[in-house]
């Protein structure tokens, strides 16, 4: 399979040329940056302009971005005011949210990539018919925003009531909206299991989101090498690769501290997931 970084393995650092050279001399094809403001400032053109200097003269490429969860830089704990949640159902809200998500789209413009992935709701939202109506006006905007950039959005399931792998099942069939999955291994751990979730998204998913968990909280551990990982991976390596001609094996890790070289480890998981 095609192999993917994503730059979360380093989210809480500023997104810089010289890291992503390290990440291609790791033999690393492909990246998806974490559209967090204190790694890539997506606002900041001179950061952008500086990383498209490096994709064009470079071989990495970037295979997508994901989309931003706050508008502050500390992960949104200056407030809820922060927060972007495309279910806002108060019009006005709903509106600036959109907008500051489309400016992570127009990367595109001078760093061309295929996919964005887009939450529906944040972590624990719960169900509503009309967050389900806020989120379709949300994706129509995008997606013909996106469209016009030659990006494609993508739906992750995520730990709340409207993006298990039913509701997002549920709600393509229900809107008619034209969208595909990134299925996430760790958050399918947390909810009705990784078998059961992928089964359901099989047919549209075009990304992935590797990681491994406790089953109880959203660690994003490597894969076979950290320990308390719970995800049984060769029976799920056989379910990946399926389909592995619609998408890449792309990791979504958390930075370990202590961690000496992070690339060589992520070379490693790479390395034992498809020995498996």
């Amino acid at each position: 399979m095609k192999h993917v970084l994503s730059t979360h393995l380093t989210v809480n650092h500023r997104l810089t040329v010289a890291w992503l050279n390290r990440v291609e001399q790791a033999g690393i094809p492909a990246v998806e940056i974490f559209c967090a403001r204190q790694h890539l400032d997506y606002r900041d053109q001179s950061q952008i302009r500086e990383l498209g200097h490096f994709f064009r003269d470079a071989k990495l490429a970037l295979h997508s971005i994901h989309s931003p969860m706050y508008t502050d830089d500390i992960w949104g704990r200056s407030g809820p005011h922060s927060w972007l949640n495309i279910c806002e159902h108060v019009k006005g809200e709903r509106i600036r949210m959109v907008d500051e998500i489309k400016r992570a789209i127009e990367i595109a413009e001078t760093i061309p990539f295929k996919y964005m992935v887009q939450h529906i709701g944040v972590l624990a939202e719960t169900y509503d018919d009309r967050k389900v109506d806020a989120a379709f006006n949300s994706l129509e905007e995008l997606s013909n925003f996106a469209r016009q950039r030659g990006v494609q959005i993508l739906l992750e399931n995520i730990p709340n009531e409207l993006s298990t792998a039913e509701r997002l099942v549920d709600f393509l069939a229900t809107t008619h909206l034209d969208l595909n999955f990134v299925f996430d291994t760790g958050h399918a751990n947390l909810g009705a299991g990784v078998e059961h979730e992928f089964n359901l998204m099989k047919k549209r998913i075009r990304s992935l989101h590797v990681h491994d968990n406790d089953g109880q909280k959203d660690l994003h551990l490597f894969p076979l090498v950290a320990e308390g990982g719970t995800i049984p991976w060769k029976p799920v390596m056989e379910l990946l690769r399926s389909a592995q001609d619609q998408y890449p094996l792309l990791l979504e890790l958390k930075e370990v501290p202590d961690m000496a070289n992070p690339l060589e480890k992520v070379r490693e998981v790479f390395d034992r997931l498809e020995e498996i």
